[in-house]
């Protein structure tokens, strides 16, 4: 009689643990469905995809270019008792911080921008609980996806590297951010363009000439990694990345000069 018993108790124990559980997912879901428009709202097509508010979006967006604002190489140089608004080629980037505090304030530089353009990017699909990779979600709430509110937030974050509301819209050339931001979106498309920055740089010692490779790359490389992605997100993504590209170009017409001149900074 022992035997039954014990097993007894445990299905009863089982069983309200079961029932507990239930009740809780019932309410977290109950939950979930009671937000009337919500930051975000779980998507129908699947469980692991959440859809972002357009008010959401914005909030995103508008962090992402205060964030992309902020010129840490000018206030590193700063720091080094330096303005490199007046030094070298008075550029706020993270070459010129280089050029005029030592490599290593430069390569700081460098990290903090690229920090700046890939953790807007990053912070949707964390604070959304949901995965970059997993597309085909049909928005419940009517909002926009997620790859798309992160390709808004990666262009907002390098917006703001070079048009920067703290510096009167006078800022850098966006390279080090705009890798950022494209590593958030398409790491591999970021490998391979920062594969083919470093190659070109080691052959010719010039910053500007693999930069403006390196961003002749980027919409290349998105194209060829994406191709089969639905066509909502591929497309955007190509077009993105040559936005960003064309943008990298503008921002360096001084150096392009200098190229076909011949009178270009070698470091």
């Amino acid at each position: 009689m022992r035997l039954p018993m014990r097993l007894r108790r445990a299905r009863a124990t089982c069983e309200g643990r079961s029932s507990a559980y239930n009740g809780l997912r019932r309410a977290g879901d109950d939950a979930i469905r009671l937000l009337p428009s919500g930051v975000f709202a779980r998507s129908s097509a699947t469980r692991a995809v959440f859809d972002v508010s357009f008010a959401a979006s914005f909030l995103f967006c508008l962090g992402a270019y205060l964030l992309g604002s902020v010129p840490f190489a000018l206030l590193l140089g700063f720091w080094r008792g330096v303005d490199i608004r007046a030094a070298g080629s008075r550029n706020i980037g993270a070459t010129n911080l280089a050029r005029t505090a030592g490599r290593r304030w430069g390569i700081a530089a460098f990290v903090l921008d690229f920090l700046k353009g890939v953790l807007p990017v990053l912070s949707v699909a964390w604070t959304a609980s949901g995965r970059p990779a997993i597309v085909g979600a049909v928005p419940e709430s009517g909002g926009p996806r997620i790859e798309h509110v992160q390709m808004a937030c990666a262009l907002s974050a390098i917006l703001g590297h070079i048009l920067p509301i703290y510096l009167r819209f006078r800022g850098g050339k966006g390279v080090a951010t705009s890798f950022g931001a494209i590593s958030g979106l398409s790491w591999m498309a970021a490998l391979i363009a920062g594969t083919v920055w470093g190659a070109v740089y080691l052959a010719t010692r010039t910053v500007s000439i693999a930069s403006l490779i390196a961003a002749l790359v980027f919409p290349a490389a998105t194209f060829f990694i994406h191709r089969s992605s639905p066509p909502d997100v591929a497309i955007p993504l190509d077009l993105l990345t040559v936005a960003v590209a064309a943008i990298i170009l503008i921002r360096h017409h001084s150096n392009i000069r200098r190229l076909l001149s011949g009178r270009e900074h070698r470091f």
